[in-house]
């Protein structure tokens, strides 16, 4: 099991946003030997690399983990698609590519919770570190990192009257979401790069893996991190040629992210007690905070029938337009496919008392006939939707073993609906929706409200509608929260409490889930959790 080749300083086990960045930044110290384990294929599936792409790895088992939650009560038993990337760059590699870092305020609440160094002036200097930005350097942007972060290759007609509508209802047009102010309507940057996806395989891997003390494996999926005598010394995993050991001289660094890092703690011995001992795991300490507190934003979709034929159901429903698209992306970059058809979007808040956006409200330009874990389906004819978002729900979900093998999916309950307030907020974001939708820049786009319809009037309707058709955003996080007390799992240099050489980097570690994207905050958190890691090596 000590195996020289099998040996090394640091251990990674996920490479997705968070844990690519760290196994990365590990490996420009030579002196390091870093052993990089990820589940999934290399990222040569030709759709990550294509912005529109996105669409196709939504529903590809080959790259995406394709979870779902357990039966949802709130929602009539239904259970709910959890998408996640199972190749290089993680979930960076199928996500929407959006680059949202959150509000400042998410940030400093995190540092009022005891969470000393991730305030907002603390955490932005990694956000810069990582960034490479089309705009230039700034107070809050930084260039010369890994990471591209581009603004929208193309306007749109759909995007400019969506925020001129956005205005019309008084909320005022932004052009930068990252910057001093986040509340606002405007167009989103995304992390591409000459229209081609930019996740953190090509920002942070591509680079490294001609390093020699970069080893990167993949078709590996971590099952057990082995601890002795209360120290983590090696991961276990599952290899195409079987199970493999490979042992850690200093440190494991766990970056499965809020689902995949709960699981392999609790597949260790580390989680809540009765728990692991009903699933037949031997209780290495007892963490109940392990799995719990899972907090994602929770999201609906209302959908409309455009006017004009310059949506992506548009080209959907034409081989000849899908023909001239991928000829003009081919030649040219540019044209449908090198954009994500979420180009724009709204922060603000359900009311005006708030002193931050609670509510983000997404253009996509598409509508869909039917959506699920297998397929997406768009309407037959041209149609756009406005998602809106509650970025600050009260209720907290779980992540549990589904089953004792470690190759089975974990069990996902959500929280969503948690409280009256979680209601309010969904009910207030989809009327605020309708009323953009209504607006005079919109009337030229507008042919009627297919979802919900205008049978859906009351608001005993609009909860209705949110029950029967809520989904996750996808934005999951906190189930291994960050924190000095009982309720956490890491401390604020993300070291598991009651273990020695045991990390944990990715979302998981959020005390609480950011107000936006959360790819942008991950790919932080990998960068500072290296820097810290390499401090402490020092």
């Amino acid at each position: 099991m000590s195996d020289t080749a099998d040996t090394f300083d640091f251990i990674v086990t996920g490479a997705g946003s968070a844990g690519a960045a760290v196994a990365a930044r590990l490996s420009e110290n030579a002196r390091h030997r870093v052993l990089l384990l990820e589940a999934g294929p290399p990222d040569t599936n030709p759709w990550i690399h294509i912005p529109l792409g996105f669409a196709k790895t939504y529903v590809d088992a080959k790259v995406n983990w394709k979870f779902e939650s357990a039966p949802q009560p709130q929602f009539n038993g239904r259970k709910l698609y959890v998408p996640r990337g199972r190749t290089l760059g993680g979930t960076s590699s199928i996500n929407g590519m959006v680059y949202m870092r959150g509000n400042h305020r998410d940030y400093d609440d995190w540092r009022q919770r005891g969470c000393v160094g991730w305030d907002w002036d603390s955490v932005l200097p990694y956000f810069k570190k990582a960034q490479n930005q089309q705009r230039g350097a700034s107070e809050f942007h930084g260039t010369g990192g890994p990471l591209n972060v581009s603004d929208a290759a193309s306007t749109s007609e759909l995007a400019d009257a969506m925020i001129a509508a956005a205005e019309q209802v008084g909320i005022p047009r932004t052009t930068d979401f990252n910057g001093a102010v986040q509340e606002g309507a405007g167009y989103y940057q995304t992390t591409t790069a000459r229209s081609r996806r930019w996740s953190t395989a090509k920002a942070y891997l591509e680079p490294a893996k001609a390093r020699p003390n970069l080893v990167i494996r993949t078709g590996c999926q971590a099952t057990r991190v082995l601890i002795e005598n209360g120290r983590a010394v090696g991961v276990e995993y599952q290899s195409p040629a079987g199970r493999q050991t490979a042992r850690a001289n200093r440190e494991v660094v766990v970056s499965g992210g809020a689902y995949g890092s709960p699981q392999l703690l609790q597949l260790s011995g580390l989680g809540p007690a009765e728990h692991l001992r009903d699933m037949g795991i031997e209780v290495i300490r007892d963490m109940p905070a392990v799995g719990s507190n899972l907090h994602d934003h929770f999201g609906i979709y209302l959908m409309w029938k455009c006017a004009k034929a310059i949506t992506m159901n548009d080209l959907e429903n034409s081989w000849p337009r899908k023909i001239m698209a991928g000829i003009r992306y081919g030649l040219f970059r540019d044209g449908p496919m090198a954009v994500n058809g979420i180009r724009a979007g709204i922060f603000t808040r359900t009311d005006a008392r708030l002193e931050r956006p609670d509510m983000q409200i997404n253009l996509l330009e598409w509508s869909t006939l039917e959506r699920s874990k297998d397929k997406v389906i768009p309407h037959p004819f041209p149609g756009f939707t406005l998602g809106p978002v509650h970025l600050s729900p009260d209720g907290r979900g779980t992540v549990r073993l589904g089953s004792p093998d470690p190759l089975a999916q974990p069990a996902i309950t959500f929280g969503f609906l948690g409280s009256e307030y979680d209601m309010r907020a969904m009910v207030e974001g989809v009327k605020l929706a309708r009323k953009i939708a209504d607006q005079p820049a919109m009337k030229p786009y507008v042919v009627n409200e297919l979802v919900p319809g205008l049978k859906a009037a009351s608001d005993a309707d609009l909860e209705q509608f949110v029950r029967d058709t809520g989904v996750t955003n996808h934005h999951p996080t906190s189930s291994c929260a960050m924190g000095t007390g009982t309720n956490t799992v890491v401390d604020p240099r993300l070291r598991v409490h009651g273990i020695e050489g045991l990390r944990v980097a990715d979302a998981s570690i959020m005390p609480s889930v950011v107000a936006g994207n959360t790819n942008a905050p991950s790919i932080m958190i990998g960068e500072k959790a290296a820097a810290m890691i390499l401090e402490d090596a020092a």
